[in-house]
């Protein structure tokens, strides 16, 4: 693992900023890797083509993930200098009615592990299960070789409250699977999908190592707006670490 990401999930302060796994818009990405950056964000998570992966090393030195779930497209994005890879990012095919169960989940691990033996490996696993089986499938992914297992639900919740207590609920199901999974696989685990800065912390509190956001920060307007999210990621992420580790 890049040694910068290898001290971030030791200190429980992960910030994946994720530009998103359809996005291929290079101006859209570059500004969204630009505030990562510059807001002190640990990594960044890209669509896997090898021309958004050559131009996104040529902006930050941040460590660059690209996710997918066709293993085929890791080897080329790999091979343009991506430092890790996921399988997962799941929520925009959900809208189109594509499911990802376990026996799916597990055997694109496979592939993806015969093709790439050495690469840093994380995995998503699907909030569409139910929680019991979604820490089966993290133990499995373990096995198989994940390095990392992310989890995920924003999709799934639906909040009734505005503010505060909106972005909580809107978090619950990727906590609650954070919650439960760390407890069971020894890599570390990173909570993604309706993740705020008001939730972040509550993410180290149920056992992730860090945090993946998105939306939060990439449908932001401006550039501005976008560093600034970050930040207050990475504050929210010090400040929930220092506490964790105290």
């Amino acid at each position: 693992m890049h040694s910068t990401l290898q001290r971030a999930f030791t200190n429980r302060r992960v910030l994946k900023v994720i530009s998103g796994l359809n996005n291929f818009d290079a101006a859209s990405v570059a500004a969204i890797v630009k505030a990562a950056e510059l807001g002190g964000a640990t990594f960044v998570d890209i669509a896997a083509d090898p021309a958004l992966v050559q131009l996104v090393k040529s902006l930050t030195n941040l460590p660059v993930c690209v996710s997918a779930v066709e293993p085929e497209k890791f080897v080329q994005a790999v091979a343009a200098g991506a430092d890790l890879i996921e399988i997962g990012n799941f929520d925009s095919f959900y809208a189109q009615g594509r499911r990802f169960e376990a026996p799916e989940v597990l055997a694109l691990t496979k592939q993806t592990r015969a093709l790439l033996p050495e690469i840093t490996l994380s995995v998503t696993v699907p909030h569409i299960l139910e929680l019991d089986q979604q820490v089966q499938l993290a133990e499995e992914l373990v096995k198989t070789g994940a390095d990392i297992i992310q989890t995920e639900g924003g999709t799934s919740s639906n909040p009734v409250h505005p503010g505060t207590l909106g972005l909580i609920e809107k978090a619950a199901p990727s906590l609650a699977a954070a919650f439960e999974i760390s407890r069971v696989v020894s890599v570390p685990v990173l909570c993604a999908s309706g993740i705020s800065s008001v939730t972040a912390p509550l993410a180290i509190a149920a056992g992730a190592a860090g945090v993946g956001v998105g939306s939060a920060i990439n449908q932001l307007n401006s550039e501005v707006a976008m560093i600034a999210a970050v930040r207050g990621l990475v504050e929210a992420l010090v400040t929930a670490s220092s506490r964790a580790i105290a």
